[in-house]
């Protein structure tokens, strides 16, 4: 019988990374990225990759395994992870969950959501109102129909915006209703899971102090090699939080300190939702990582023998 995997969620810049390494080593586990932008390679700063370093010291999957122009969907990324679960299982090593990208780890332990299927038509029309108004008019109307969906879903996020207003507009129902109906009976794995959490204050501050870091560390020279790589400005990578606010920076669309608070505003509004998301799940045990003295040690006892 394989063993329960063990999940280490949580919000941007709470600390998964160290803590996930030493689990690893210590469990004789492989790390599997539950990250909806670590997937991207040569998007490092600004998604906070896993140093090198890190990657040698626990073997990581689902890193840099997708081009940026590459589409990519929940489906795909459920296969990938399909595959290096059964890689390190067959290999007998355990398999460690670490991310923050609720839909994804949703997409592993239960499956995809099967809502209607999608309305050509529909699509082209919301596309096309996005185009000229802005996909924060969709939002908003998303809003005023199903806003649970609206909390957890980035305006900027255009194809989920209309993926959400498309179910509503053939069902009549919100999305966020049909997947209260995404059961939870069926697992398609056995696992624990834990969500890292910290006061909304002290969380906050981390966020900002990794965004500095990350500007530091040459995040703007990073985004002006994938601009100059040819990357187009509206791929749905360089649409999310870290690129997109520094796109406008260099684009002339505002100031340098204009686009930094953007990104820190964006990123505390990002781990928002993630807290949004893990709160849902019942299945999910939650550590305070401030009064939580030995947090690896209080890990390894979970889920040992289990």
């Amino acid at each position: 019988m394989k063993s329960k995997f063990l999940c280490l969620l949580g919000p941007t810049a709470v600390g998964k990374t160290e803590i996930a390494i030493q689990l690893a080593q210590g469990l004789n586990a492989e790390i599997v990225s539950v990250d909806s932008r670590q997937i991207y390679r040569q998007m490092d700063i600004g998604t906070a990759k896993p140093t090198a370093e890190e990657q040698q010291a626990a073997r990581h999957h689902l890193i840099d395994c997708v081009d940026i122009s590459q589409p990519f969907s929940v489906a795909d990324y459920q296969s990938l992870a399909d595959a290096a679960i059964a890689d390190i299982q067959n290999r007998g090593k355990r398999v460690l969950l670490v991310g923050g990208a609720g839909l994804y780890f949703r997409a592993i332990v239960d499956g995809l959501f099967e809502g209607p299927g999608a309305d050509p038509l529909l699509r082209e029309r919301l596309e096309q109102e996005a185009a000229q108004h802005g996909v924060d008019v969709l939002h908003e109307r998303l809003r005023a129909y199903d806003s649970e969906s609206a909390d957890r879903i980035h305006p900027n996020n255009v194809v989920r915006v209309i993926r959400a207003l498309e179910v509503y507009e053939l069902t009549g129902i919100p999305m966020s209703e049909h997947q209260q109906q995404w059961h939870q009976e069926n697992q398609r794995y056995s696992f624990i899971a834990f969500c890292l959490t910290m006061p909304r204050a002290l969380l906050y501050q981390r966020i900002e102090q990794r965004v500095d870091v990350m500007l530091a560390d040459g995040l703007i020279a990073e985004v002006e090699s994938l601009l100059a790589a040819g990357y187009a400005r509206d791929t749905a990578a360089l649409r999310s939080f870290g690129y997109k606010e520094l796109i406008a920076y260099l684009d002339g669309k505002c100031t340098y300190l204009e686009a930094v608070e953007q990104l820190k505003r964006n990123t505390r509004r990002f781990a928002k939702r993630q807290l949004t998301w893990f709160r849902k799940d019942t299945r999910i045990e939650w550590v305070d990582r401030n009064s939580t003295p030995d947090i690896v040690t209080y890990l390894l006892e979970k889920i040992r023998g289990v």
